[in-house]
């Protein structure tokens, strides 16, 4: 449990580092840089997933399950060949990248990217070391190593993307070389990151399995198949909202281009578009900490065959998951013009941005579920649908892009995610037999969303009223969305605990949950 929550709270860190960068990075480039970053970014979301989500849970469970001594034949030979798997198949998709960089620019409908491939393609030759660093550590149940490995990562990552980008825009030099230099943290991050891992090394003096052992062909073939199919699925399920900016990347602007719109235009309709992404990963990290803290309990419920901890533990998990991802889409869509205005300099594309917010609820749900399946053994059903998903988006995005523009790609992202959302909760009503979500939380959510979004369009029309009388456009915005957003959670909170949405005893489990128990008894 100690392990669990060191590991969570980096995630947190990193996925709002993560998040919050973007900001003042397309302040210093504009809609058009944005663009351009954005159109790379997901291909080192998938590095940054499989380093991290993927390869190293499967190759620490298959360290795990080696009873003993850690210095054992067994488990030097999965290190062996694991990293050996590993090596080739980064080599190989760093190949394919860097020397296939033109086509994929050409796909996109921008050849101007394809030298940010190539950069790009450079951090997959880091994947094999940080990947089973992190594995044999969290095998050996210390997550000491990958959590802080995590967190310098991506700190030192963050820091070139502003450093470099603020020299270069200054310096006069173009945005896709500015995005050139801020793809570059991607390098200066995982090399960050192997340093860490080999300090925690050198100071404890681990071998970490370096002895040379002859291996069996038969042995390392298994090995092999492990990582490669159940390493795939977890990573998959990791992916979703990357795999989705990923359809995007490869074809909202070319179909934009497609229909006539001029190119700078399209450029910058996209990097408008890509606004989105900071709420939704956001919004995402706030629903999802709150649930995935109860997966471990449902996985030990479930393998000790209690079923009616595990009903309770799953009913609670998608209780909270749907209610704060609900809270988190229809609070933002409502104050969208303010906060875009707060963080980008201005409103475009607001509505595009909140029907692109709507993600939060569905994507909640989503890594929710896959979590609980993930803990009770299925990996594999989440990243098929997941992938289905993701197949339809792009389907979708070619028939709804050329119609309404990046509104949409919005309503394709939405479309894709409910699909998933529904076959992932059939699947799990299916295997457990009982009903995941009550029916009268349907009813309090939407009274609960009703309230709070009565009470923003009060507060936004306020907000427009001192534009009007001349005031500041960016600090009023930055006024009406911070107390907007606290202003809301609290009218949410209040029918929330008035309408007994939460049992006591659910309460207890969560964070902040005595205090909510108290606020709760105070008003009854």
């Amino acid at each position: 449990m100690k392990g669990a929550m060191i590991l969570t709270i980096s995630a947190l860190l990193t996925k709002i580092l993560s998040a919050l960068y973007r900001v003042p990075f397309q302040n210093i480039v504009g809609d058009v840089g944005f663009y351009i970053y954005q159109q790379i970014y997901p291909i080192y979301g998938i590095v940054l997933a499989l380093s991290t989500y993927g390869f190293p849970v499967i190759v620490s469970r298959m360290i795990a399950e080696k009873e003993g001594d850690h210095e054992s034949v067994e488990v030097t030979t999965i290190i062996r060949s694991s990293f050996s798997f590993l090596l080739i198949i980064s080599f190989i998709w760093f190949l394919l990248l860097f020397f296939g960089a033109p086509y994929l620019a050409s796909m996109m409908g921008d050849e101007q990217l394809a030298p940010l491939i190539k950069v790009i393609s450079v951090s997959f030759l880091i994947l094999p070391f940080t990947s089973i660093l992190r594995g044999i550590y969290q095998g050996k149940e210390d997550m000491l190593p990958t959590a802080v490995s995590q967190v310098t990562e991506q700190f030192i990552r963050v820091a070139t993307i502003l450093v470099f980008s603020t020299w270069l825009v200054y310096g006069g030099y173009s945005l896709y070389t500015v995005s050139l230099g801020a793809l570059f943290g991607s390098l200066t991050g995982g090399m960050a990151g192997i340093f860490v891992l080999i300090s925690f090394v050198w100071v404890r003096k681990d071998q970490l399995g370096t002895s040379f052992q002859s291996q069996k062909y038969s042995q390392m073939i298994k090995i092999w198949k492990t990582l490669f199919f159940q390493g795939t699925a977890i990573c998959i399920s990791g992916m979703l909202l990357v795999l989705l900016q990923f359809i995007d990347s490869l074809n909202v602007y070319m179909l934009l281009t497609q229909q006539g719109m001029e190119e700078e235009l399209a450029k910058k309709l996209k990097g408008v578009y890509d606004r989105g992404q900071p709420f939704v990963q956001l919004g995402t990290v706030v629903a999802t900490s709150l649930s995935l803290t109860l997966v471990p309990m449902i996985t030990s419920a479930y393998k000790k065959k209690k079923l009616d901890l595990v009903k309770e533990k799953t009913q609670l998990a998608l209780k909270v998951s749907l209610f704060v991802g609900f809270a988190a889409s229809i609070g933002i869509m409502n104050i969208i013009v303010p906060m875009n205005t707060m963080l980008f300099k201005n409103a475009e594309g607001s509505g595009v941005i909140a029907v692109f917010c709507l993600a939060i609820m569905f994507s909640s749900m989503i890594i929710t579920i896959s979590g609980i399946f993930h803990g009770i053994g299925d990996i594999y059903y989440p990243a098929i649908v997941i992938l289905s998903g993701v197949i339809l988006k792009f389907i979708l995005n070619l028939l709804l892009v050329p119609l309404l523009t990046t509104m949409g790609a919005s309503v394709a992202t939405i479309l894709a995610l409910t699909v998933i959302t529904i076959l992932l909760i059939k699947k799990l009503r299916h295997h457990f037999g009982f009903r995941l979500v009550d029916w009268d939380l349907y009813r309090k959510m939407v009274i609960a969303g009703a309230a709070m979004t009565i009470f923003l369009q009060l507060w936004c029309s306020l907000y427009f009223v001192t534009i009007e009388q001349g005031f500041h456009e960016r600090t009023m915005a930055a006024i009406f969305s911070l107390t907007g957003v606290s202003a809301g959670a609290m009218v949410y909170i209040y029918i929330t605990l008035k309408r007994n949405v939460f049992t006591y005893k659910e309460l207890s489990i969560l964070p902040f949950g005595e205090k909510l128990m108290s606020i709760s008894k105070r008003m009854k």
